[in-house]
């Protein structure tokens, strides 16, 4: 397995298909694409944008990825099903549009169980083969590379140990790349994935996937048994996101796939990108990063135990599974939280800001975050914010936009149900002293409006910046209504998107901050 090269192996992602039917997750399309933009920083093969035609967010979520997504590692793949039974594959609206989403990969889900084709299509088992082929080769005639997702696979496997692998065969002879084996319900374990993929490895001779839920908690484990049995396509979802208990995480097959077996799965540059990726896409779904996800979590490699903080002052090694850096990840003995220099450096490397001989400033951000983390601030997810404070450690760091007098906002229900928003700022700008008033569905939106015409007479590239995004996180209840609120705010010119974050017991205060460092941003970056 050692041989195994990046593009004999298909790390395959579905977070905003299938990741996205976690309970509580809701992507915009502006969500959509940064997400996207993310997975392809972390070198996997494919990307599963979504099912065009079945869902309007996702159609225009490949419209926009045309022009908006610039993808270095993967390959953008447009999820569907195969016609539907007694349709003219030509006449299936849903078959065309797949081709009308143009990605250059189509992934196909059809049933591979006998009971479902019977209860669930009610339909023949030879019209499902039939459903097969034709669908595929139509894809195929029209120019994609087309996978094939073998619905309830193992549960058919059990009822009927041929039919799935009837269907396999069809889909290779229409012209299928992948024929990917799904464990739908999550319900095996690794003894019977390795056992039935060796089966059918054994009958078939096209390239076999893997796709696993984790109802029993053994997603990964499964996935690397299916890959130890033969399988060279693996499909997860980021932080293992899906419905009930969730899919497969990507994380972790890429960790263990790399580290543990050797497969060269991903470009070397991208293994230290895992948990950097792995929380700023949580902060875009909204989900508290899990502390303890193997790999990525924050404490995966913390030490709390007197007895291991002794052996790893020796010897790292010695309670360590690898070198944390490998994933991108910190080791942390617990008393403080810790935010290592070579992070710092690393991501500033990615920011475009220069800190070669400025060990000084590296130190005053590693304790700044330090001390802002600990507070409830989270920079993975905000680039923008991260960049300003590592800006305004460096010599020569230019002066605030502005100076704040005061600002206030206020919220009137009219008794017709009508509710007003309305802030008011005052701002000093170049000695100038400015007050300015505005409105918006929201005091938020109202801050934001006041606050930018105040400065637009001075910054008059802030007139084409729009707020796109507002995302609230509870971090701490501290009784009554009274907690610290993390704001994160993604911002627009129309040529890009960039986020940046405020935490404060007030909510409003919290978006004040968010909102200062986007428009500080949008002046000095965009």
């Amino acid at each position: 397995m050692a041989t195994e090269t990046t593009a004999d192996f298909h790390v395959f992602d579905t977070t905003l298909r299938d990741g996205a039917q976690r309970e509580g997750v809701s992507y915009s399309v502006a969500d959509k694409l940064a997400v996207a933009r993310l997975l392809d920083e972390i070198g996997v093969g494919f990307i599963e944008g979504g099912w065009p035609g079945a869902l309007p967010k996702d159609t225009e979520f490949f419209a926009r990825a045309r022009t908006e997504l610039q993808l270095r590692h993967a390959q953008l793949v447009a999820f569907g099903a195969t016609r539907k039974a007694g349709v003219a594959v030509a006449e299936d609206p849903q078959v065309q549009a797949l081709l009308d989403a143009q990605t250059p990969v189509v992934c196909l889900v059809a049933k591979s169980d006998v009971r479902h084709v019977r209860e669930a299509l009610r339909t023949t088992l030879e019209e499902n083969l039939a459903m097969v082929a034709d669908t595929v080769a139509y894809l195929v005639g029209h120019g994609r590379r087309v996978f094939l997702d073998c619905e309830h696979f193992f549960d058919g496997h059990a009822a009927d140990p041929d039919y799935g692998v009837q269907v396999l065969q069809t889909a290779f002879a229409a012209g299928a790349e992948v024929g990917v084996l799904c464990d739908t319900n999550g319900g095996m374990l690794p003894m019977g994935v390795g056992r039935v993929v060796a089966d059918v490895r054994a009958r078939t001779t096209g390239k076999l996937g893997i796709h696993c839920q984790d109802d029993t908690g053994c997603a990964v484990a499964n996935t690397l048994a299916a890959v130890e049995a033969g399988v060279t396509h693996v499909q997860g979802t980021a932080n293992g996101y899906g419905e009930r208990a969730g899919n497969a995480d990507t994380f972790a097959l890429i960790g263990n796939l790399v580290t543990k077996m050797g497969l060269p799965v991903v470009p070397a540059e991208c293994l230290p990108e895992l948990k950097r990726v792995s929380h700023a896409i949580a902060e875009l779904a909204n989900i508290a990063p899990d502390d303890h996800q193997p790999f990525v979590g924050a404490s995966a490699f913390a030490h709390k135990a007197g007895l291991h903080a002794s052996a790893i002052k020796v010897r790292p090694q010695l309670y360590n599974h690898l070198d944390p850096e490998v994933v991108g990840n910190d080791m942390r003995i617990l008393v403080t939280e810790m935010a290592g220099r070579a992070s710092i450096e690393l991501k500033g490397r990615e920011l475009g800001v220069d800190l070669a001989g400025q060990a000084d400033a590296i130190g005053r951000v590693v304790d700044q975050v330090k001390v802002l983390e600990a507070d409830g601030w989270s920079f993975e997810a905000a680039d923008a914010s991260f960049e300003l404070l590592l800006r305004a450690e460096l010599p020569g760091a230019p002066q605030p936009l502005f100076e704040l007098e005061s600002y206030r906002t206020s919220v009137e229900h009219w008794g017709n149900g009508v509710v007003v928003s309305e802030a008011t700022v005052k701002v000093h700008v170049d000695g100038e002293r400015i007050i300015s008033t505005g409105e918006g569905n929201g005091p938020v939106n109202a801050l934001d409006n006041a606050l930018r015409q105040a400065l637009v007479g001075r910054y008059p590239q802030l007139a084409g910046v729009s707020l796109a995004d507002y995302k609230v996180r509870i971090l701490g209840w501290k009784g009554g209504t009274s907690a610290t609120t993390r704001v994160l705010v993604d911002s627009t010119d129309g040529a890009g998107e960039w986020t940046t974050v405020g935490v404060h017991d007030n909510i409003v205060e919290a978006s004040w901050h968010a909102l200062v460092d986007a428009m500080t941003y949008a002046v000095r970056h965009r």
